[in-house]
């Protein structure tokens, strides 16, 4: 298979300090390449973003701790995210991706090497079709057993009108939920202010995680739009305990790039409490990830 790979982007120094323990929850890598190449074809140029990369990337934020989030390439083999996490003395921990029949002894083995969660992915790539090597709810529904059993929680990357008739259900299932990019969630759109009111009630259930990542819901939230910063401060207020940051480099698919240092700063001016930022930062990643 013939890689096509791209510059991981810099990470400039943010004018914000972060607190000691503060973790990044939402990042991937990818490689090295020669090690570690992809299972499924990409529908976007790979970033040369490995595990010396990914720590530059933290020590630039002044994150301590980190998430690597499995991207879909890797499908369900996490052997990068596990090397990645071997090597980081235990600074890093792992969501991975499953398929319904994966072996409960190799589950829970990759719980022992540092995967703290599994994906599941209904967002569409560009042509309209799953992304290569993802799995959809479904899978859930069917490993949500095994995963009370290892402890592990479910992250879900969806439209927002798809978590808004999902959740009820899948919060039956008693496994931590969490939702990534802010729900995506685009203030702008009438239909998501109305899908707004029916999720954030089910923002205050105890099973229920968000993160904060904003770079995903549209190119206008990279400047700081005011409507933005109003979600962002509605979904804290509503469960402080059950919000986390991440800066989701190395960005694929986002032309330009952002500064995960520049999204650093965008959260701690939108979060002005600092009991909030410790929260958010520090707090509520440990009790999740179990740093």
């Amino acid at each position: 298979m013939t890689i096509a790979t791209s510059n991981a982007p810099a990470t400039g120094t943010p004018r914000y300090r972060a607190p000691p323990l503060a973790c990044d929850t939402h990042s991937h890598v990818f490689g090295p390449f020669g090690q570690f190449p992809p299972l499924r074809a990409s529908v976007y140029a790979l970033p040369e973003a490995g595990p010396v990369a990914h720590e530059k990337m933290r020590r630039a934020l002044g994150m301590t701790r980190g998430v690597i989030v499995q991207p879909a390439p890797y499908a369900d083999d996490p052997s990068a995210m596990l090397s990645a996490i071997a090597g980081a003395d235990g600074a890093l921990k792992g969501i991975a991706v499953a398929e319904p029949d994966i072996s409960p002894t190799v589950l829970a083995g990759w719980v022992q090497a540092g995967i703290a969660g599994l994906r599941f992915t209904e967002v569409r790539a560009p042509n309209g079709e799953p992304y290569p090597g993802s799995v959809g709810f479904a899978a859930l529904r069917s490993l949500a057993p095994v995963m009370r059993e290892l402890g592990l929680h479910a992250q879900l990357w969806a439209p927002p009108a798809l978590l808004a008739a999902s959740l009820p259900d899948l919060l039956q299932l008693r496994v931590p939920l969490v939702l990534d990019h802010m729900a995506m969630l685009n203030p702008a759109s009438e239909r998501h202010a109305a899908l707004l009111g029916g999720l954030l009630p089910l923002v205050g259930n105890e099973d229920l995680w968000l993160k904060l990542v904003v770079c995903r819901i549209e190119r206008a939230d990279l400047t700081g739009g005011e409507a933005v910063r109003e979600l962002h401060g509605r979904l804290l207020d509503t469960r402080p305990d059950r919000m986390l940051w991440g800066s989701d480099w190395p960005y694929v698919r986002l032309e330009p790039a952002p500064d995960a240092a520049a999204m650093l700063d965008l959260f701690a001016d939108w979060t002005v409490a600092d009991d909030r930022r410790q929260a958010v930062l520090v707090d509520n990643p440990a009790t999740l990830y179990g740093f």
